[in-house]
């Protein structure tokens, strides 16, 4: 089995609905998202994926969060913008865009600081 990451990094800001305590404030975060593909066969030039096409691939459906108050976008304007649900959308999301026949997605990670994270991981097909 190969597992290939890539990382992204976009700022935003969000507030907890529900949560009792500072995080029902609007605040934002730094956030740091990385995704791993796994799979068993490389392509004919030894690659499971290309970092580049990744990386644009998630690039893509994080932009649209930078600089943004999360609580005003779908799907986080009834989902609560948590780092799990995050790392859920952008799991999801992911899934329905990589080349599902020679990859899947192992985990998405979504950091709020440099020692808060929450990690997806699709269940096994």
């Amino acid at each position: 089995m190969f597992e290939v990451s890539v990382e992204y990094s976009f700022a935003a800001g969000h507030a907890l609905r529900g949560y009792k305590g500072k995080c029902e404030n609007v605040h934002g975060h730094n956030y740091r998202v990385k995704v791993t593909v796994a799979g068993e066969k490389l392509n004919p030039i030894g690659l499971l994926v290309d970092f580049a096409d990744l990386r644009a691939t998630l690039k893509e459906l994080v932009e649209s969060f930078d600089h943004r108050f999360l609580n005003d976008l779908e799907p986080f304007k009834q989902l609560n913008p948590s780092a799990e649900n995050l790392a859920y959308y952008l799991g999801t999301e992911l899934d329905r865009k990589i080349e599902r026949q020679r990859v899947r997605i192992h985990s998405v990670t979504v950091w709020e600081t440099d020692t808060t994270s929450a990690t997806y991981r699709p269940p096994n097909p």
